[in-house]
């Protein structure tokens, strides 16, 4: 495996190491070698791309093709609409069905604020279920209510037995796409839940034109004139928006979490299973909801509606929305589990870990190197934070045996490596910035402190760590000696071993007894 040199080393070629190896006899006549200083702030190590996250056009057939497709079906769509409902029609439907979609379109990304999704990838979902997926679900509906009709059996049923299956299925082909040749950008069921529910909500959007211009305002305006048309269209609004706007995403949800469950499972049979359960569960939801007003116009029982829609829809609902959001901070305690690992190592700072726990921990870290190292520094910080959540998802896929074949482990381990050097580049933006804290750093064990005085002295950390982040930490060599893609004579499934940092050779002195900075170097200054 190559080696990888810190972000701004002056030697590509070379690693700076933290000590050197010394004998027994000479330990007493040696001081630990000197930090190496970090490279200085450039808006480039600021602005550096995540690791993990490629950039520029790869395998330009099947994406040109995807894209074709999409905007093939999307022109296809709105031919249609307007041929069936007018212009008019399709101006008012569009309008009206778009008011909803930045606040629902928000909510998901609400949700996915520890580690964002490429915007690419989002509107890849929400342009798959607003033009390819509304487009084959609006031909196979219609080929079958024209088939019902031929065999004597109601339009209605098409709702109950036909919809459910082909609009699900359609939603969730694009983001099962995307989990095909981009398992990597699902980190768990919130992206899942995301990733589908942009897909639904897209879908939504377009179905809600056809409703809003064509039942709504275009019956209206046909029969008693444009006012009525715009009546009907506020009715339909508020029916199919303010109440049950939640249906789509909701349905397809349970198609994402199946996918969910499956990107992070080492299971063969779960990675088949789980997103088949999630997607029967999708449709059998859907099919249940459109089963409601079916039943009540069959039987003039107005209720079956109210009741099957206050007592199930809706605390279904809410039970889902409280499922996400209790996900929402999984990936936040994941790097509190996770990253203390890299602590041990020398990797990260005990304050670093404790600031990526939860999003109000992140803001205040983000303003703290705002404060410290200006623009620059909220935005090395903030690509910090998300190289770091990256991180701590990677190593757990590791020891969860996700990576199924050597080269899958090869490649993991190789991402691990470039995440540590962006994660370094990152820090050096902000770290040992601020005027108000002494120089420091942390060894893998303790504090060293420069006081006052100018003597350095090492300090255990406290128990709970302190915010913001002070501390600088000594630019470890990657890989280390010994370390593997995957362990020797081990196998897929088995986590490769952790990476380590040299550390600093125990002086005999105790640890309250002043150490002189070493020779050769200094210590590294503000």
């Amino acid at each position: 495996m190559a080696d990888v040199s810190p972000p701004g080393s002056s030697d590509p070629g070379a690693h700076p190491q933290a000590v050197t190896s010394v004998t027994a006899d000479e330990e007493n006549a040696v001081s630990p070698d000197p930090i190496p200083a970090y490279p200085e702030t450039t808006d480039a190590m600021a602005s550096a791309p995540i690791p993990g996250r490629r950039m520029g056009w790869r395998r330009w057939l099947p994406v040109s093709a995807v894209i074709a497709l999409i905007a093939s079906a999307a022109i296809g769509m709105l031919v249609f609409l307007g041929y069936s409902i007018g212009v008019t029609g399709l101006a008012i439907g569009l309008t009206a069905a778009i008011l909803p979609v930045p606040l629902l379109a928000s909510a998901f990304a609400w949700l996915d604020r520890y580690e964002p999704e490429p915007v690419k990838y989002l509107a890849f979902c929400f342009a798959w279920g607003a033009a390819v997926a509304t487009a084959v679900a609006l031909v196979v509906n219609t080929g079958a209510a024209w088939l019902f009709d031929k065999i004597g059996l109601p339009d209605a049923l098409v709702a109950v037995l036909v919809a459910p299956f082909i609009e699900e299925s359609m939603k969730f082909l694009g983001p099962l796409l995307l989990f095909w040749r981009r398992r990597a950008e699902w980190s768990g069921i919130t992206d899942g839940i995301v990733y589908c529910g942009l897909s639904a909500l897209g879908f939504a959007m377009v179905e809600n034109v056809l409703y809003l211009g064509g039942h709504g305002y275009a019956a209206g305006a046909d029969e008693y004139g444009p006012a009525t048309g715009l009546q009907n269209v506020f009715l339909i609004f508020i029916v199919r928006i303010l109440f049950t706007g939640f249906a789509h995403p909701l349905f397809t949800s349970m198609a994402g979490i199946g996918l969910g469950i499956a990107a992070r499972s080492a299971d063969r049979s779960i990675r088949w299973l789980a997103p088949i359960a999630g997607l029967l569960a999708a449709m059998i939801l859907h099919g249940l909801f459109n089963l409601l007003p079916t039943l009540s116009a069959a039987t003039g029982e107005s209720l079956i509606m109210l009741y099957g829609y206050l007592g199930f829809m809706v605390p279904f609902f809410f039970a889902v929305v409280g499922f996400a959001i209790a996900l929402r901070s999984w990936e936040g305690r994941l790097t509190e589990r996770v990253l203390p690992r890299y602590v041990a190592t020398g990797w990260f700072a005990p304050p670093e870990v404790a600031s990526l726990a939860s999003l109000g921990r992140r803001h205040s870290a983000r303003q703290w190197a705002k404060r410290v190292a200006g623009p620059a520094g909220h935005k090395a910080m903030r690509s910090f934070q998300f190289a770091a959540t990256r991180l701590a998802l990677l190593r757990d896929g590791m020891e969860r045996g996700l990576a199924r074949e050597p080269r899958d482990a090869e490649r993991d381990a190789i991402e691990e490596r470039e995440l540590l050097a962006a994660i370094t580049g990152y820090r050096s933006v902000f770290a040992g910035r601020d005027p108000q804290t002494p120089p420091a750093w942390w060894d893998g064990n303790h504090y060293r402190i420069t006081f006052p005085d100018g003597v350095v002295r090492a300090v255990a950390p406290p128990a709970e760590p302190v915010m913001p982040v002070p501390v600088r930490l000594a630019v470890p060599a990657y890989p280390p000696p010994g370390f593997h893609a995957y362990p020797v004579g081990g196998g897929p499934g088995s986590p490769p071993p952790f990476p380590q940092q040299p550390t600093w050779q125990q002086p005999q002195q105790p640890w309250d007894q002043p150490q002189q900075p070493p020779q050769g170097g200094g210590w590294p200054q503000r």
